[in-house]
């Protein structure tokens, strides 16, 4: 077999790109998410697309680390030790103060946090012991700092990208990538669901693309649209009065 990617949320959005993204260049990839059903139409319609069958389908419940466990047993069994991981299930929920829940922040971490972490446990010890791999984890631009109404998924969103940060200098001396993706906005059934302007919105395509291109040079960061990062970016680092003031000017809050 050639490469192997192993991807989570591939039944919608950027996952599903990714993955046909991956499988016109040539991979073999193993999907897998809650929903089956999102599953097996990807794979027939990527089959039909390129005549070949690539995509494997494997359901996954993400925040059970017994799923992940049988899960990656059977993908080592029935295909190979993948090449490349990327962990990109994740949800979204709106947390603004003045309706305050602790049970949004427990559900996005455990689904964005947790539900990578668990991923990466399963995975690292084959890794460690093949001195070779390359784990991809997709967080979000969201995690560079505070925005309205988002304190639970912002949160859970740094906590990857401190989480990354991390993983690439205690394996520095090891084979093992790491490569943590943000991006901006994207079309995708989730963001379908926003009541908000989203700027420099991009399809889940061109996201894959870039995704592809990323973990292809081993990029540390892959972030994406180029000129939102960038803004966002120079916010990371100016004093906290004019960050409050921009915030509030672009936002409406």
């Amino acid at each position: 077999m050639k490469k192997l990617l192993w991807i989570t949320g591939a039944g919608k959005g950027i996952g599903r790109a990714v993955a046909q993204h991956y499988a016109q260049k040539g991979w073999h990839v193993a999907v897998s998410s809650r929903t089956q059903n999102d599953l097996i139409s990807l794979k027939e319609q990527t089959k039909s697309l390129l005549g070949k069958d690539l995509i494997h389908c494997y359901p996954l419940d993400i925040t059970s680390k017994e799923s992940y466990e049988e899960v990656y047993q059977k993908i080592k069994s029935q295909l190979k030790i993948p090449d490349q991981l990327i962990f990109n299930a994740g949800t979204h929920i709106p947390s603004p103060a003045i309706s305050f829940s602790s049970r949004i922040y427990e559900k996005l971490m455990t689904v964005n946090y947790f539900g990578t972490l668990y991923g990466v446990e399963t995975v690292i010890a084959d890794l460690l012991d093949n001195n070779k791999g390359h784990i991809g984890i997709v967080s979000s631009v969201a995690g560079y700092r505070g925005l309205p109404n988002s304190s639970a998924y912002g949160a859970s969103k740094a906590a990857l990208i401190n989480f990354c940060e991390s993983l690439r200098i205690d394996l520095d001396k090891t084979n093992i990538n790491i490569s943590i993706i943000n991006p901006g906005f994207v079309k995708t059934p989730l963001t379908d669901k926003n009541d908000f302007s989203m700027p420099f919105i991009i399809s889940a395509e061109k996201a894959a693309a870039i995704i592809f291109k990323g973990m292809e040079e081993k990029r540390f960061e892959i972030a994406f649209p180029r000129l939102f990062v960038s803004f966002l970016k120079l916010l990371r680092i100016i004093p906290y009065f004019i960050y409050f003031r921009i915030v509030k000017k672009y936002t409406n809050v």
